[in-house]
């Protein structure tokens, strides 16, 4: 069976990709997709590498409708640890997506946008971190939500924090965060554009199959499958990935500055770096454990220590350049002398995976940064009652509590009013939690005290 919808999204568009898992992808699903076996033609990709692209993978756009559900319903779509809201980039990377997080090996662009949008307006959130391990995914969609990381940057620390690879669409991504970390075996980069044709026509030929294509329009049927590619539509097809390649390696020089530069993002020809190897090209910044890594992230946003920045962000060209800069040598340097000078005092770590560092005591803070701390602290404290008053049947509009000033120990007693009212509270299991535990929440505390209450009369 033909699977138009699904072929339509791999075959004839650019794609941003790293090779070898598209040919997984062929060579796994292309029957299922097209009905008929395929061969690859011009492949350079190695069957171990097609087998290591094979491993498994780890919404409405205009109204931000995901995020908004979210944040009506008290939630966050995001997991927050220590106050760092962590947004997974995992699996193919697809334009739509009416989803959060990955659904059937993809992670939609508005997904994560939703997710950094909520991330970016939450008062308890003192950082993003993209957890990423993506071969990259679809054009559509990625350059928009390139520009919205790099706009997030300017009010809170994003971090990306490679879980092994980060190619094409996930490298696009990654590059604009304020640091790129990767493990050891961690790899970075394929900076390129792929677009893949399917050509039917020599087994439809055997099968005795003729496909009659009438349209109307010169190039209405340009790449269709039932015909072998024409070399005026090849040139084409060139032209544009060369532009849309052009466009990635300044969005990148956006997002990393003198780090790597448009130029020098061009000049890695698709290739991928692993390691110490990525530090050194200049398409991450350190080598280290995810788990050492973020726990520095977590104690410089605590105001544990101090946050290395990539400086400030700069503006990204948002249309193809002219026929003249499509070539892939073309010189595509962003100049921007104040970034320059911020970036020069730019460090990498060692290349070696070493413990996580000293981190510097930050100075004393002052008043004005004593109430932002404890502000974002009763915000984080209304979330939490929130969640556990969810968790027990009762819906609270954490966002609408925030606004109007209510204290975190005003809403346990409207929780717990509402409880009794609705006689829940003496159907609540009081099961003591072990001594390794937590230590028991107040709201429950205060939950299983109007339990026992109810009980003895």
């Amino acid at each position: 069976m033909f699977h138009a919808q699904i072929a339509q999204r791999a075959f004839n568009t650019p794609l941003l990709v790293e090779p070898s898992k598209a040919i997984a992808f062929l060579s796994g699903l292309g029957p299922r997709i097209t009905g008929r076996q395929l061969r690859l033609a011009g492949s350079e990709v190695s069957p171990e590498d097609t087998a290591h692209a094979a491993l498994p993978a780890r919404a409405g756009i205009l109204s931000n409708g995901l995020a908004t559900q979210y944040q009506r319903d008290g939630q966050t779509p995001f997991g927050v640890v220590d106050g760092i809201a962590v947004i997974e980039v995992s699996g193919v990377l697809v334009h739509r997506g009416a989803w959060i997080g990955q659904s059937s090996g993809q992670t939609s662009y508005e997904g994560i946008a939703a997710q950094l949008s909520a991330a970016a307006s939450d008062p308890a959130v003192l950082g993003v971190a993209l957890e990423i391990d993506s071969f990259g995914g679809e054009v559509a969609g990625v350059f928009d939500l390139a520009d919205a990381i790099r706009a997030a940057r300017a009010a809170k620390p994003v971090w990306a924090f490679v879980a092994e690879h980060a190619f094409s669409a996930g490298y696009a991504l990654a590059s604009q965060a304020d640091r790129i970390i990767l493990p050891r075996t961690g790899a970075v980069g394929s900076i390129g554009v792929v677009v893949m044709h399917a050509d039917l026509s020599g087994q439809l030929s055997d099968a005795g199959v003729t496909v009659t294509l009438i349209h109307s329009g010169a190039h209405k049927v340009d790449g269709n499958p039932y015909a072998p590619l024409p070399d005026p539509v090849r040139a084409r097809i060139q032209g544009e990935i060369d532009s849309i390649r052009s466009l990635f390696a300044q969005t990148i020089a956006a997002g990393r500055g003198r780090r790597l530069t448009a130029e020098a993002a061009l000049a890695t020809e698709a290739e991928c770096f692993r390691g110490a190897e990525a530090v050194a090209a200049g398409l991450a910044d350190e080598v280290s454990d995810p788990a050492s890594a973020f726990a520095a992230f977590a104690a410089a946003v605590n105001g544990r220590g101090t946050i290395r920045s990539a400086g400030p962000a700069r503006p990204v060209q948002t249309q193809f350049p002219k026929e003249s800069t499509m070539k892939p040598n073309a010189t595509t340097t962003i100049e921007d002398p104040a970034t320059d000078q911020t970036e020069d005092q730019v460090v990498t770590a060692p290349v070696e995976p070493s413990p996580a560092p000293a981190v510097p005591t930050a100075p004393a803070p002052t008043e004005a940064a004593t109430a932002v701390a404890l502000v974002r602290a009763e915000a984080a404290e209304l979330a939490t009652v929130g969640a556990q008053a969810a968790r027990l049947g009762v819906t609270i509009d954490v966002a609408e509590a925030v606004q109007k000033g209510i204290r975190p120990d005003a809403l346990r007693a409207s929780v717990l009013n509402q409880l009794a009212a609705r006689s829940d509270a003496a159907a609540i299991a009081v099961v003591p939690p072990p001594k390794s535990a937590a230590p028991e929440s107040q709201l429950l505390a205060a939950a299983k005290r109007v339990a026992s209450a109810g009980k003895s009369t």
